[in-house]
């Protein structure tokens, strides 16, 4: 018995650096992809899931967030400012998926996933020959978009418990020419206090298996500074083609590998 123990918390180390890279290469923290692993491996219903990638998700965030930003610095002051108004969207978007039906709560997931992937494509211009010129400059965001975007970000954290990343990095990117590895450091400095909120509230509903979140957050905080100097060696359209991918890949084994 003491064995198996052993054998599982190293299998769940393992998983987590894995995680922990392709969650500092995408800008997601790796719970993207270790929500439906979870319920694969573990069975474990959507709620169980999410609660439980929690648990690694909010250190790989803040990892994250601060490798990026010692490459790219994050403007703190709008960052702050979008968390207050995340904040406060997340706890009551945690509250009210925690009393969601799972099975609901876990399709749901996957059609996000899915119109996100599609929409986030539908963005990625092929370049015909190297004489094209430079992408514009950034445009600076506008006041009025920062309470927005923190809403927006907060309810899709606090429902799906990843939500907010996915929201802010496409958003970045087409709607203020912002380049794909500044949105995926800002992102992440706009999950941190979302994802402490929303594992709050989910340990509180009982929705947390912390024997697998523990090696999990420990494999993903040794690992995710890796993911994020990969990203840096890819090139804007492969990043954003590979981010593309997870998203498809991610839904299509949620509605293909049911949970318990």
């Amino acid at each position: 018995m003491a064995s198996h123990a052993v054998l599982t918390g190293l299998v769940n180390l393992l998983l987590g650096m894995g995680l922990g890279v392709a969650g500092g290469l995408l800008g997601i923290g790796g719970g993207l992809i270790a929500i439906p692993v979870l319920g694969y491996l573990y069975g474990m219903d959507q709620h169980l899931a999410q609660g439980t990638a929690l648990v690694m998700i909010a250190p790989n965030v803040l990892i994250g967030f601060w490798r990026y930003h010692q490459r790219h610095p994050v403007h703190l002051r709008s960052v702050a400012l979008i968390c207050v108004f995340s904040m406060a969207a997340t706890y009551v978007a945690a509250r009210f998926a925690a009393g969601l039906d799972a099975h609901l709560l876990h399709t749901a997931f996957a059609v996000f996933l899915i119109v996100l992937a599609l929409y986030f494509a539908s963005q990625i211009k092929e370049k015909p020959n190297a004489a094209d010129p430079a992408p514009a400059a950034p445009h600076a965001m506008p006041a009025a978009a920062l309470p927005l975007m923190g809403i927006a970000s907060g309810a899709m954290s606090g429902i799906f418990t990843v939500g907010g990343g996915l929201v802010v990095v496409p958003a970045l990117v087409t709607f203020f020419g912002m380049p794909q590895t500044r949105a995926q450091g800002m992102a992440l400095a706009l999950v941190v206090p979302g994802s402490l909120i929303a594992l709050a509230t989910y340990a509180h509903a009982g929705h947390v298996d912390w024997g697998t979140g523990i090696p999990l957050a420990a494999g993903g905080i040794a690992s995710v500074s890796w993911g994020v100097a990969l990203a840096y060696r890819f090139s804007a359209r492969r990043l954003r083609l590979a981010f593309c991918a997870v998203l498809l890949g991610t839904a299509l084994m949620m509605l293909l590998v049911k949970p318990a």
